[in-house]
């Protein structure tokens, strides 16, 4: 955030009268900004949109849309749950709430799509397959992703350990024995998890293959991870949307489990046998 805002009060004197007015704005106003079009922003301080596109030009972006994009990345770590629900009611106004929510929603599993590595990707899937024990975290509403992928995991490996902790002191108890052979995989999004960063660190010091789960290259966890996952996250409201991250979940568990299709087939096989004999599932919608 200083970088963008700094260098905008350094040009400041540089700049035309209407390009000021953005500037001006753009400085006291960065989280509003930040989630305006170019139309709406140059309406509010009373110049063009093309005045707005230059303005963009003249910081060095090839546009405005590589501004707003650099404002939200800078931004969201720094956002309270009260900013966030003010941003969103601007973005959204009253109405049509699910189509733009959900229209926004595909916006990031296609944005997650092109900014994935897929060769980071392939080498996660086969350090998981290979690992001697997997270690998982998330926290806060991350946790949901961990405890997803947590799930799965404890059906297809018999060595998956879920890091949950109330503490700094308790998660690194659960990390005693991680080490060489192992992978730890953390996962975290803004506003970023102080223990999953450590965690990861931590791991990667003891001689494991760490697996980051996040939302950009400049996310902290990224220094930490031998393979980065990048899922586009965003917020809704005070809501974090975790449909992309889901996503890039759902694709890790279907590659390793057509890698280890034999041994998933049959761990499944005695499941249902075990499902059916204690009657778990409801058959033709009956309890």
């Amino acid at each position: 955030m200083t970088d963008i805002l700094t260098r905008i009060e350094t040009m400041m004197p540089e700049f035309s009268k209407g390009q000021k007015l953005i500037a001006g704005y753009m400085l006291e106003h960065y989280d509003k900004a930040a989630y305006m079009t170019a139309s709406k922003l140059g309406a509010i301080v009373n110049v063009s949109e093309s005045t707005v596109v230059r303005f963009a030009i003249e910081l060095g972006y090839e546009g405005y849309p590589e501004l707003q994009r650099s404002l939200q990345e800078l931004i969201r770590t720094k956002l309270t749950s009260v900013q966030r629900i003010e941003i969103t009611n601007d973005r959204i106004g009253d109405g049509e709430v699910l189509r733009k929510i959900l229209s926004g929603d595909i916006d990031k599993i296609r944005a997650t799509l092109d900014r994935i590595d897929p060769h980071s990707f392939d080498r996660a899937v086969d350090a998981i397959i290979e690992a001697k024990h997997i270690y998982i975290s998330g926290m806060r509403s991350a946790a949901l992703l961990s405890g997803f992928l947590g799930y799965y995991f404890n059906l297809m490996f018999p060595n998956v350990h879920m890091v949950q902790a109330t503490s700094s002191s308790e998660m690194f108890e659960q990390l005693l024995r991680i080490g060489e052979g192992d992978v730890f995989i953390g996962i975290s999004f803004p506003r970023y998890s102080k223990r999953i960063i450590n965690a990861i660190d931590y791991a990667k010091v003891q001689g494991a293959v760490t697996v980051a789960l996040t939302d950009s290259e400049s996310s902290p966890l990224a220094s930490g991870a031998d393979h980065l996952l990048i899922a586009r996250s965003d917020m809704a409201s005070f809501v974090d949307s975790y449909v992309a991250p889901l996503s890039v979940i759902n694709a890790l568990i279907v590659a390793i489990s057509k890698k280890k299709q034999t041994e998933i087939s049959e761990t499944f096989e005695r499941l249902e046998t075990v499902w059916e004999e204690y009657d778990v599932y409801a058959t033709n919608g009956k309890p």
